[in-house]
């Protein structure tokens, strides 16, 4: 329904979340962005980013290695 996956699945840290943050960039606010990651750092790296930045984690699994964040690009302040 819109969202946009991003495979990165073989990358290390912290190579995932700079792929994300690239996408998201070019993404709406609001717009969601899937990963597929296997670095099993990627999960606090993820958690981190989402605190920090103010994009939303609204899911998480990880199925047979492979981990998958949802996350939910924040709205843009107004300005």
């Amino acid at each position: 329904m819109g969202d946009t996956l991003l495979d990165v699945q073989g990358l290390t840290c912290p190579l995932p979340v700079l792929k994300a943050n690239k996408a998201l960039r070019g993404m709406k606010p609001g717009a969601r962005l899937t990963v597929l990651a296997t670095d099993p750092a990627s999960v606090k790296d993820f958690r981190a980013y989402a605190a920090e930045t103010g994009h939303a984690l609204v899911a998480f699994s990880e199925e047979k290695g492979v981990f998958r964040f949802t996350l939910k690009k924040r709205e843009e302040p107004p300005g």
